[in-house]
């Protein structure tokens, strides 16, 4: 049979368990229909996670990525994608036909690996108009001002303006 993968972006507003429920309907729909045993259609599953969405899709910002690796006939798979087609909270799906489906993580799973593993990557050098000098709580412009009256009004303080007339 043909290999395919898909990938499917579903709403933000659903959960995880959700998202893994509409797998799990595109699988035993997949079995029914080649007329196999549970499980043996789908052969890879990554969820992906919440991710931010390029643009607006459907009022949606950001949405829960899934990848299926398929194992199908052709006539179930256009099955498979009417019923993503009417699925409100599939915002939208690909699906590619491969020659083989890849054991190993795919990229993006692998690149979120690599996030985790590099963790803490030095001091953060100072930016284009940061001196690199880290201000205190007192450092702050309007603590100076303040500080600078209360001396004007402590006795025997002569102003500026009064020294420089001698």
């Amino acid at each position: 049979m043909p290999l395919y993968e898909c990938v499917l972006i579903a709403r933000s507003e659903v959960t995880q368990q959700q998202v893994e429920g509409i797998a799990d309907a595109i699988a035993l729909q997949l079995d029914n229909d080649n007329g196999v045993e549970p499980g043996n259609s789908v052969k890879k599953r990554e969820y992906w996670g919440l991710r931010s969405l390029a643009y607006r899709i459907k009022k949606n910002r950001k949405g829960h990525y899934m990848l299926l690796g398929l194992e199908t006939k052709p006539a179930p798979l256009n099955e498979m994608e009417r019923q993503l087609r009417l699925n409100e909270d599939v915002l939208r799906f690909l699906t590619i036909r491969v020659e083989a489906i890849e054991e190993a993580p795919s990229a993006i799973l692998a690149r979120k690996s690599d996030d985790r593993e590099r963790g803490f990557r030095g001091p953060k050098p100072a930016g284009r108009f940061d001196s690199g000098r880290k201000r205190g709580y007192d450092d702050r412009e309007e603590f100076r001002a303040r500080d600078e009256t209360e001396r004007d009004r402590e006795p025997g303080f002569r102003s500026r303006e009064l020294a420089h007339e001698e």
